[in-house]
């Protein structure tokens, strides 16, 4: 069965597609208007083996937040309609990614439960038209969407480029592990039967 979500999301800021497919090879096509933020999308569906298409266009005379925050909202939401009711999963799922001078460090829950904790400390600045704050802004999208328990930490690095690669790089790993079917998990991994 094809685990695939596919959400369109419309506010006064922005207008939001995505589809995914979670058991995908990584290609994607991703259009927001920030050229670091798609790349990292790239980054996202490439180490997370998973199929992304991202059609995002939003008020970028303002700056990037509502982009990279509602495109982070969106990915989640397609992503928990894709996993349906979490039946046969792996649940868990950590990445170390190291990144020249960084290492980054993910690991997520498929718990239900909403919850980040981004201990990656960033100087305030603008790489390619992505303020770095908003890192922590998109993971909260996802997870909150995903309905993910993510915790994110930075374990050494200083370029804020390599920093921010790093941590989409070990977020999406750590979700490809997570997300991976295992034959030997029936049902919902619970023992409360639900997620």
């Amino acid at each position: 069965m094809s685990r695939r979500g596919e959400v369109r999301r419309t506010t006064a800021e922005t207008d939001v597609h995505v589809i995914v497919e979670v058991d995908g090879a990584g290609t994607i096509n991703a259009n927001t208007g920030v050229g670091f933020f798609d790349h990292m999308l790239t980054l996202f569906a490439r180490h997370g083996l998973m199929d992304l298409e991202v059609e995002t266009k939003g008020d970028l005379a303002t700056g990037s937040h509502h982009t990279v925050e509602d495109t982070g909202i969106v990915i989640g939401q397609a992503l928990d309609q894709a996993l349906g009711d979490r039946s046969g999963i792996e649940r868990y799922g950590s990445a170390f990614v190291p990144m020249d001078e960084c290492l980054a460090h993910a690991v997520i829950d498929i718990s239900g439960r909403p919850f980040v904790a981004c201990d990656v400390r960033l100087p305030a600045t603008v790489v390619g038209g992505f303020e770095t704050d908003l890192l922590e802004e998109f993971l909260r999208g996802l997870a909150n969407h995903a309905k993910l328990t993510l915790h994110v930490r930075l374990l050494a690095g200083e370029n804020p480029h390599h920093v921010i690669e790093a941590c989409f790089k070990a977020v999406a790993r750590a979700l490809r592990v997570a997300v991976a079917p295992n034959a030997r998990v029936t049902g919902v991994p619970s023992t409360k039967g639900s997620l």
